[in-house]
């Protein structure tokens, strides 16, 4: 091409399409993003999901309400408790059956930890996804190493916990649980403020962060967005506080928020919300009453699963699970298994925001993006 002084000529380039995933360690599990790149910048993105589905509401509609809890703990394996906690309010709302106060506050304790052991680990990951590997994910890792202890010495596992029941508990914690319980939630804040003075006001992490994947108080409504995310967003909605259910409202906590919606208010809300639990686990802690920790109709229930079979009707669920909204919709025919039986999963609907997030950023800006979602696949993938 010959050139005359002083003239540029004109490149014309074609758009680009990139597959980041299913087997690629920034899709946090086997998603899918088909990405259309003009140059280095996003125009389109398309999630693939379905890599990994496992039948879980076929499933839960050919076995006994009791034989889905197992099941529950494999949708966010990081959040098993929880999990157990909203399938086990829609059973208790079809069966009419109600806790026991002291299996009340056990589950309250186990949401909250559980809580903790997720936000940790998300925001571990997300210092990950921007190539901190070493320090702030392995401190995250050590905190949630307790609690997966405390877990453990409940129920047996360490994540797959099986240990929620429509009535309370499966059974009761061994003796000195609770004081290690109060142990570990009274060095969490000093935990928490080493890992704000590490990332908080880090340079790095604030160009990263913010103004990127910015999300609209409008958009995140409209689109059922909730958890943190909608938190961020500005948006005032947490139902522990606008369902009051179980026995949340006798605690007092607040509900943080953002301001700007983008990756920076998603990180510090959850830093913010694990604050908030460890004053929920406080009060739970100090206010836990003795007695026995399921209700009798829940015992009898939990002994003899196929002979549990409630009234015709529905009743859903839900909770303020880490990642959102979960929630579990049951249709019972009066026989021992739901006639159908669906999950509301917060991974699932607050990944269909994901395009949004990502156009007009760069393909570096996608990895964190996605990862201030926090997904866990098999949750998305039902």
């Amino acid at each position: 091409m010959e050139l005359k002084a002083g003239i540029s000529p004109t490149i014309e380039t074609q758009q680009l399409e990139v597959n980041l995933g299913p087997q690629h360690p920034s899709t946090h599990g086997v998603f899918r993003m088909i990405a259309t790149l003009d140059g280095e910048t996003i125009v389109k993105l398309k999630p693939v999901m379905g890599y990994l589905h496992r039948n879980h509401e076929q499933i839960g509609e050919r076995i006994t309400y009791i034989g889905s809890f197992p099941f529950t703990d494999r949708l966010d394996y990081f959040c098993a408790m929880s999990n157990n906690f909203g399938l086990a309010l829609a059973i208790e709302q079809l069966g009419g059956i109600q806790a026991s106060e002291r299996g009340e506050y056990l589950r309250v304790i186990m949401a909250e930890l559980t809580r903790l052991v997720n936000h940790t680990a998300v925001i571990g990951f997300l210092l990950n996804d921007m190539g901190a590997f070493g320090t702030p994910l392995l401190y995250a890792f050590r905190e949630r190493e307790k609690i997966l202890d405390l877990f453990e010495a409940a129920s047996g596992s360490r994540m797959m916990c099986n240990y929620v029941r429509p009535g309370g508990v499966r059974e009761d914690v061994p003796e000195g649980w609770l004081e290690r319980t109060r142990a570990i939630v009274n060095a969490f804040p000093r935990f928490l403020d080493e890992f704000e003075k590490l990332l908080t006001e880090n340079e790095i992490v604030q160009q990263r962060c913010k103004h990127v994947g910015v999300l609209s108080k409008e958009l995140a409504m409209n689109a059922s967005v909730t958890g943190p995310m909608l938190r961020a967003s500005g948006v005032n909605y947490d139902i522990r506080k606008v369902d009051g259910y179980s026995i949340y409202p006798r605690f007092t906590f607040r509900v943080p928020l953002g301001t700007v919606g983008d990756v920076y208010d998603r990180y510090y809300v959850r830093i913010l919300e694990m604050r908030e639990s460890l004053k929920i686990l406080e009060q739970a802690l100090k206010g836990i009453p003795g007695g026995p920790a399921i209700s009798p109709k829940g015992q009898a229930i939990g002994k003899a699963p196929r002979t549990f079979r409630p009234p015709k009707g529905a009743a859903y669920g839900r909770i303020e699970a880490p990642k959102g909204e979960l929630g579990f919709y049951l249709v019972s025919d009066g026989s021992p298994q739901p006639y159908r039986y669906h999950v509301r999963a917060p991974s699932f609907v607050n990944l269909t925001v994901l395009e949004d997030l990502c156009i007009g950023h760069k393909v570096a800006d996608v990895i964190i993006i996605l990862g201030s979602v926090d997904i866990v696949m098999g949750e998305v993938d039902r």
